[in-house]
């Protein structure tokens, strides 16, 4: 327990912080996983759609420090790799 006013205050932002970033990264996690069901169930242009929401909340979220910028550049390079798998037509070998 913080015995100084300074520190208390400190714990009393440190709260309030956590809880706000536990925020961001529930909000940001929904947007990957819904993005993700669309990749299995949708058409392409669905899929499009959900990775354009998904990079806007991902990039918002580094914005604020949640998550740091490489994180966030990962996470959208990876869902991207997702979206081009699927767009690709797929060979058959003879």
């Amino acid at each position: 327990m913080a015995n100084h006013k300074s520190a208390e205050k400190r714990n009393r932002q440190a709260q309030a912080s956590r809880l706000r970033n536990r925020a961001n990264k529930s909000v940001m996690k929904n947007a990957v996983r819904s993005f993700r069901e669309v990749i299995v169930e949708g058409t392409v242009e669905e899929s499009r759609e959900a990775l354009r929401k998904a990079t806007s909340v991902i990039a918002t979220t580094a914005r604020k420090g949640t998550i740091p910028k490489k994180t966030a550049s990962r996470k959208v390079s990876r869902l991207a790799k997702m979206l081009k798998a699927k767009e690709a037509p797929v060979e058959v070998a003879a």
